[in-house]
This record gives C-alpha cells, structure tokens and sequence, in this order.
C-alpha cells in the first residue's frame, strides 16, 4: 500500500468516526486538510440526501451522484433533468418502464416503514442487466427531539445466461441521528452510520419479479440495520449509564444475587445427584 492509499484510508476512518450530522461540514475541513485526495473523498463518503422539487408535477425528489448528469440533476417522477440538459443520461424505454413501477413500490415502502418521508428510485442500463439506487429520507422535527434517517441501497442485477434467474448484489448504507433539547434535561445527541452487503440468486418470470425481489432485500437488510443500530449505540449508551447511576436500589440488588446464588447452589446439587445416581 502506498502513502496515497494509506493517507486515504485514514481520511476514511476518520470520517466513520465523526457524528453523521455533520459530516458536511468535516468532509469540507478534511478536503481543505488534504486537497488532493479531493476526488477520491467525494466518491467514497457518502453524505445526507438533498431534496429537490420537481416543478411539473409538484413533488420532491433526491438528488445524489447516481441521477446526477453534470450540473443537472434527474427527476424520477417526470425523467427530466433540472437545469435543463438535452443530452442527458436516461434509462432505456424498457428499464424506464421498471423505473416508475419501483419508485411506486418504495412510495408505499416508506409510507408503511417511515409513516411519511421521500423516497426516490434510479435506474441504469448495462452490458448484462442493470443497476439501480433507492433512496429514502425521513426528517422528524417534533418540539423537543429532532432526527434525521437517509438511506442509499445500491443494487447490482445480472442476468444469468437463458435469462431466467439473476444475480443481485446490495450495498446499503443508513446513516441515523437523534438529537433532543429539553430545559430542564438538558441536551442529547447521538448517531451513527453502518454499511452492509448482501447477494442472492433469484428467478425471473417476468419484469416485476425484479421490483419483490429487490423491495425484498431492501426490507430485510434496513429492518436489520436498524437492530444494529439499536444495539450498538442506543443499547450501549444505557449500559453506560447503568454503570455510572442505577435505577435499582442497592439492597434489591443484593436481594436479587442472594436468590440467584440460591438458584445456582440448588440447580448445581440436582445435577450432581443426578450424575451420581446414573453412575451407581
């Protein structure tokens, strides 16, 4: 490994250890740092979800590189860049098709998942199949906690030969942040990121066989991305606070060893009558 690929490395590192809702603001100190790593950077971290408008039918969309054509960025509801681009990227008339059916799915997906939220689906053609992104933002602004959820799944499909299965590969990200402001509790923020791979083989009988398997996949690798999540940094932080302020009394707690020691001596005395009597 050369000196470029170590500095990136550690650039990369650093960015999964700095909180996810500013990571706009550290990617941009970090590029100022290293400038000539500037491209490699921008590819690799990935950042919050940006909402657009699309002004002829009046929804929202995200924008992210994968429906970004120079400085034009695709709308999946309309297929029209903004600015308007003439030469822009489009996906194939057949892959379009695919295009509206899926962001129609994901539209129920976050509706039933995120209780409301954008989502935004893109595809692209390629040698043996296609490849696509979803995306999915959720923003909660109640009047004490505020938080933010961006998901991008990439997904890889290739055709097998005869063209009735395919291959398909996943990589998801979630990106997650909680922040609450109370007067009298005072401030909370907490949040974090993971990525994860997932691949599977699957029979095509048809065009929309495409839309449940990856809808599928998507639903299974979010719903345990977000156990993850849970565990590591909502899990944990009680452990922590349970170690510096418990919420059960000091004599409960001796109450409760004393009858687990009980247990323990009870349960280990049956077992050895029971091995003694087997061996008489």
């Amino acid at each position: 490994m050369d000196a470029g690929d170590r500095r990136l490395n550690c650039a990369l590192d650093m960015m999964r250890r700095l909180p996810p809702q500013e990571v706009e603001a550290n990617l941009a100190h970090l590029i100022d740092l290293v400038p000539d790593l500037t491209e490699n950077l921008l590819c690799s971290v990935d950042q919050p979800l940006k909402v657009a408008r699309d002004s002829s039918c009046n929804k929202d969309y995200l924008l992210c590189d994968y429906n970004r054509d120079a400085d034009s960025y695709r709308s999946p509801w309309s297929n029209k860049y903004d600015p308007p681009l003439e030469d822009g990227t489009v996906p194939s008339d057949r892959l379009r098709s695919l295009e509206i059916d899926l962001n129609s799915a994901m539209e129920q997906y976050q509706d039933l998942y995120f209780g409301g939220g954008i989502s935004s689906a893109y595809l692209w053609d390629m040698d043996n199949g296609f490849a696509g992104v979803v995306l999915i933002k959720k923003i909660g602004d109640a009047a004490r906690t505020r938080g933010q959820w961006d998901s991008i799944h990439v997904v890889e499909v290739a055709h097998k030969i005869g063209g009735r299965s395919a291959k398909y590969k996943l990589t998801a990200t979630t990106m997650l942040w909680v922040r609450t402001a109370d007067t009298a509790a005072g401030e909370f923020d907490i949040g974090g990121s993971l990525t994860r791979q997932v691949e599977k083989e699957a029979t095509v009988a048809d065009m929309q066989a495409h839309i449940f398997t990856i809808g599928r996949m998507i639903e299974e690798t979010e719903t345990s991305m977000r156990q993850q999540m849970i565990q590591v940094y909502f899990d944990g932080l009680n452990g922590i606070v349970e170690t510096m302020r418990t919420s059960v009394p000091k004599n409960t707690r001796e109450a409760q060893r004393r009858v687990q020691e009980e247990l323990s001596s009870v349960i280990g005395s049956k077992a050895a009558a029971a091995a003694a009597s087997r061996n008489a």
